[in-house]
């Protein structure tokens, strides 16, 4: 009786903990569509080379701290060719994701993130030797409809010029190229984390990626610098955000599967699609809705594949 006592209480723990995991995964997502909201906010209004070093550097003063935390562990040799592929991938990611914002609508450009997956297919065999199943390949499908219904409308004029009305639009066609650096980044990012800790990761690829970036504020010292003065409180509660989904989503992982955390997480890309509604006044926006959740379905076959 006893010991069929502990099993429950042992089972009633394991529970607890996926379920704080899941939740926290969820949190992350909202960061995450919260953050694009900000950084749209202030792309408009400043340099998106401004709005890209921000974003990693004031996320700085609130992820470094957790260095105290955790220590420094044993870091393996893959670790550092990961930082150097990743972080400098990562920081034409970054510049590419603003420009991408600043370029179209929120609702019509965050959405393009989903195809990471897609591109995952080749990324993912050659750096860390993962291929989906059949279930995967049928995400992936999802995903490819999903995006042709963000312009359903415009089927009219041929069956595929959804696609091309897509990619004719700035802001999605350099989303693309971000889903692409990120298909490549998520798996050295994998390799980060093996051959050192996952929150030890954040840190030094953030601090690494503020580095690279510093070049970029130079280039136009006085006009970028001038920028990041006048508007270091909304700046600052941009890094705040992306500093909370960083930490959030490696506290997930600690928690839950890993594949939980992902399809959740990109849940942001249907709240995305609604706050360029509520926030941006965006048209269109049913037909993007429908294509998002159909792209996020996708993204969650892939992932429990």
């Amino acid at each position: 009786m006893l010991v069929w006592e502990e099993g429950n209480l042992l089972k009633s723990q394991v529970f607890f903990i996926c379920m704080l995991g899941i939740i926290l995964a969820l949190f992350t997502a909202f960061f995450e569509s919260i953050k694009d909201v900000l950084s749209k906010k202030n792309v408009k209004n400043i340099d998106e080379y401004v709005v890209a070093f921000s974003l990693m550097f004031f996320a700085l003063p609130f992820v470094t701290p957790i260095l105290f935390w955790i220590g420094i562990p044993v870091v393996e040799n893959q670790f550092w060719k990961a930082l150097v592929i990743s972080g400098t991938l990562n920081v034409l990611a970054i510049i590419l994701y603003m420009k991408a914002l600043k370029a179209s609508d929120l609702s019509i450009t965050i959405p393009m993130v989903a195809f990471t997956p897609l591109f995952l297919l080749v990324a993912s065999p050659l750096i860390v030797g993962e291929f989906p199943n059949s279930v995967g390949l049928m995400g992936v499908l999802l995903i490819v409809f999903g995006s042709y219904t963000l312009n359903i409308k415009q089927r009219k004029n041929g069956f595929l010029s959804p696609f091309k009305s897509l990619l004719r639009e700035k802001g999605p066609r350099l989303m693309l190229g971000v889903a692409i650096l990120y298909s490549i980044t998520a798996s050295y990012d994998k390799v980060g984390v093996q051959a050192s800790s996952p929150l030890f990761w954040i840190v030094i690829k953030s601090l690494f990626m503020v580095l690279l970036l510093i070049p970029f504020v130079l280039s136009k010292r006085k006009q970028r610098i001038k920028q990041i003065c006048f508007n270091w409180k909304l700046l600052l509660l941009v890094g705040f955000f992306m500093a909370l989904v960083m930490i959030f989503h490696m506290t997930a992982i600690s928690l839950t599967l890993v594949t939980y955390v992902i399809a959740i997480k990109r849940t942001s890309v249907i709240m995305s699609v609604l706050w360029g509604a509520i926030i941006f006044k965006e048209k269109g926006i049913k037909e993007r809705l429908v294509g998002a959740v159909i792209m996020v379905l996708g993204v969650v076959l892939i992932v429990l594949s």
